[in-house]
């Protein structure tokens, strides 16, 4: 086997048999150690490549948290390693504990709902504030038609609110309500009173403002399995990533609880193309506590009779777009948080927005949406684009 030339460096050993595997596998993805293109990988420390191999996402995250690799060109580094594959093709040692303990523990239980709460999204409204569209959506967006990240936002919300066929009047429950984006533009547009879900104390208080402006919207610090009331439409945007899948076939009889026979559910949820794979560690670690992207199979099983599928919409591309927006804001807006977080809190956050866009680009994962029905809509559901 050949290798191409590599520069001879303090951090690259070319009498290192793992290194030399990596570099020859980073060169299938057009990736070059220490090279000098935009999304070439250069090596400021020892070991990195090791901890790679050893400990996958989790330790090449962690090693570029710490600034012991760089490249100037993220997304691309992580969507050309995606679109080639390169994560399959390497058996992570030290990954074995963290595998199975996705596959045998409920990590997802009531007593753990709250822990993504208080680990991501109670960072502070005004972090996300400045991050996100002016409704603080933070759930991909929709750019068929729109130029920025205000409309694709927008497009979103009316693109749910007319799948889900509003009336004025209707009661809808939302699941996983965020900042109540969703809600207050159903209220605003459609005439409905909306109930929103959510395990985020910082989001909960967000919410008494859009109830203070006299919006027909209601937030429950709650969590989905302790709902009872019916409503006549049930509407779920970016939270199904959080349910696991030991819990997936519970949510969707909650759902089917809570819905009326006549009723309308839209789950809008992150996706991955292969089953039995485990949840990413690093994001597991540092991003969403507990968190776990279900695959197409397992979204169909658990509905299965508890609810008809009408229709399943993937936009999963634009999610590409959504996180490079929320990039470019979180990047001009760094200067007003840089005394509250650390430089590796932004390393990590830059590693988490600019690797996910990387996958969404590679088609790695997708972005689904499920309009379901409890026993079926006669003469057939009217696809809506």
């Amino acid at each position: 086997m050949q290798y191409l030339p590599l520069p001879h460096t303090a951090f690259f050993d070319e009498t290192s048999s793992s290194q030399l595997f990596v570099a020859t596998l980073l060169e299938k993805a057009d990736i070059h150690i220490n090279g000098d293109r935009p999304w070439d990988m250069r090596l400021n420390a020892h070991g990195v490549i090791e901890d790679a191999l050893a400990r996958g996402n989790l330790g090449l995250g962690e090693r570029y948290m710490d600034g012991d690799w760089e490249t100037d060109d993220l997304d691309k580094f992580f969507f050309k390693l995606m679109r080639a594959r390169l994560p399959d093709q390497v058996n992570h040692s030290k990954l074995v504990f963290h595998h199975l303990k996705t596959r045998l523990v409920n990590l997802q239980t009531a007593k753990r709902a709250f822990q993504v709460g208080e680990a991501h999204y109670d960072l502070g409204n005004d972090f996300y504030a400045a991050m996100l569209d002016k409704r603080m959506t933070y759930t991909c967006g929709y750019w068929k038609d729109a130029k920025t990240l205000d409309e694709a936002q927008e497009a979103k919300l009316n693109l749910i609110c007319r799948k889900l066929k509003l009336k004025p009047g209707m009661r809808v429950l939302d699941i996983g309500c965020g900042w109540g984006s969703f809600m207050a533009y159903a209220a605003e547009h459609y005439g409905v009173e909306c109930v929103g879900l959510t395990i985020s104390k910082e989001q909960a208080e967000y919410g008494k403002k859009l109830m203070q402006s006299g919006l027909p919207v209601e937030f429950r610090l709650k969590d989905y399995r302790d709902e009872t009331e019916q409503f006549d439409r049930i509407v779920s945007v970016g939270m199904f990533e959080h349910v696991g899948r030991k819990n997936y076939r519970e949510y969707m009889k909650v759902a089917n609880r809570c819905l009326k026979d006549d009723g309308l559910f839209l789950l809008h949820t992150i996706g991955k193309n292969v089953r039995n794979t485990s949840p990413d560690p690093w994001i597991d670690k540092y991003i969403f506590p507990n968190g776990e992207l279900p695959a197409l199979s397992q979204v169909t099983n658990a509905a299965e009779s508890l609810f008809v599928v009408e229709d399943i919409h993937n936009f999963g591309a634009d999610y590409d777009r959504t996180l490079m927006a929320w990039y470019k804001n979180f990047e001009a807006s760094w200067p007003q948080f840089k005394d509250q977080f650390s430089e590796r809190f932004y390393r990590m956050w830059r590693y988490y927005l600019l690797s996910c866009a990387g996958a969404f680009r590679a088609r790695d994962i997708q972005l689904w949406q499920f309009l379901l029905s409890k026993k079926g809509v006669l003469g057939g559901y009217d696809r809506v684009s």
